[in-house]
């Protein structure tokens, strides 16, 4: 979606959600943080049910009603069941359906192992690291600010991927505690 351009990239492009000619399973949204509340109701009410923000600074801004712009973008998905990993993260990697709705400069192999942190600065340095070793993920997930997903939800599920022999945490700080440990 583009409202400026008919193709990026070589790519087709729509001026809004509502001019998309199917629903998007999956949206990476990449916009001013002004925009991603209304990109995100746009996007639950075309039955959309998973986003990845990669956007940045929706805790620093706010709304009109003084509220950040985080609050906006959670009760615009609240309504319609849109899930939201993010925002301020670099975003997910699944190798083996060669899933990359990132901007990771570079692919993780496929693999065994789960990598889910809060850092995008770690998550580039592991996909690095773990490229000029071999090293291949089931899932390669950037947490970023959790506005929504969080540690306890991205545990639960990738512990129920049966592609997954481990999941390696980087953590800096939990938000829902219990949520954390029951899943852990």
């Amino acid at each position: 979606v583009n409202p400026r351009h008919q193709a990026v990239a070589g790519v087709l492009a729509f001026p809004s959600v509502n001019d998309l000619p199917i629903v998007p399973d999956l949206a990476v949204i990449c916009t001013p943080p002004e925009t991603v509340p209304g990109v995100i109701r746009d996007l639950g009410a075309r039955g959309t049910r998973a986003a990845i923000v990669l956007t940045a600074g929706l805790g620093d801004v706010a709304g009109s009603d003084g509220r950040p712009l985080t609050q906006h973008m959670l009760d615009a998905a609240r309504p319609n069941l849109l899930r939201i990993l993010g925002h301020n993260c670099v975003g997910l990697l699944v190798p083996g359906i060669k899933l990359n709705a990132s901007f990771a400069h570079a692919p993780a192999l496929p693999g065994r192992l789960a990598f889910l942190s809060q850092s995008g600065a770690l998550c580039t340095a592991v996909l690095d690291w773990a490229k000029s070793r071999g090293i291949g993920f089931s899932h390669f997930i950037s947490l970023g600010n959790g506005a929504d997903v969080d540690f306890g939800d991205a545990i639960d599920y990738l512990a129920s991927e049966p592609d997954n022999q481990a999941i390696m945490l980087y953590i800096e700080s939990v938000t829902s505690a219990r949520k954390f440990m029951s899943a852990a």
